[in-house]
């Protein structure tokens, strides 16, 4: 059984049962329509591959495992395995739960424990801010832009402008703007430049202190 999983696990690994080395067998097998299983060896080795070109495959998938997997195995540590499983527990269940969530500012949320909310159209058109984090009778602002945005020339100079305004927000509420960065990762959007995580904590503990 533990063979057969090293077997399966390599063979999928480098790819040798694909299509490009042991033919479409699926196809294969349907133009030949065996009645046994000796009908379709001899099909399959006179119209699609020679034995001794699964032999060569065979020997091949022997090097990988006896040499790559071997050396590979050979290098991991106690720490590697150690470090593995607390990542796993760890970082990966709470990156999957992040995930879970699938707008940036309930993401936002999670992480910093503290309620985020949508700012009112007011504020939006005043001061470019999205979302707000009311701390005591102070407010820091949160405004959502797209990977990429910065890129374009059009949004840089809105950028510039919106400085002024978010400058504004600050004088007007205590707290600053930070501008988040989204990106698209398959039916969910992530943070792109999460260095403002710490830096939006800052501000809150800063805010906390007054």
């Amino acid at each position: 059984m533990a063979k057969e999983w090293i077997l399966n696990s390599a063979i999928n690994r480098w790819g040798l049962q694909k299509k490009k080395m042991v033919g479409a067998v699926s196809e294969e097998i349907r133009k030949c329509s065996p009645k046994t299983l000796k009908d379709w060896e001899e099909y399959y080795f006179k119209n699609v591959y020679t034995k001794e070109h699964l032999i060569e495959i065979g020997k091949k998938l022997y090097v990988k495992i006896t040499e790559v997997l071997r050396a590979e195995i050979d290098s991991i540590t106690e720490e590697d395995c150690v470090n593995y499983v607390i990542n796993l527990v760890i970082n990966r269940t709470f990156d999957g739960y992040l995930t879970e969530k699938k707008t940036i500012y309930e993401q936002l949320q999670a992480i910093l424990n503290v309620k985020i909310e949508p700012a009112p159209d007011k504020w939006d058109r005043l001061f470019n801010v999205d979302f707000f984090i009311k701390i005591k009778d102070k407010y820091i602002g949160l405004q959502i832009k797209p990977s990429g945005y910065a890129f374009i020339p059009q949004i840089i100079n809105e950028r510039k402008n919106q400085e002024s305004t978010h400058k504004k927000f600050t004088e007007k509420y205590g707290g600053k703007v930070f501008y988040v960065i989204s990106v698209k990762d398959g039916d969910n959007k992530k943070i792109v430049n999460t260095e403002i995580i710490d830096e939006i904590k800052q501000e809150i503990e800063r805010l906390q202190r007054l």
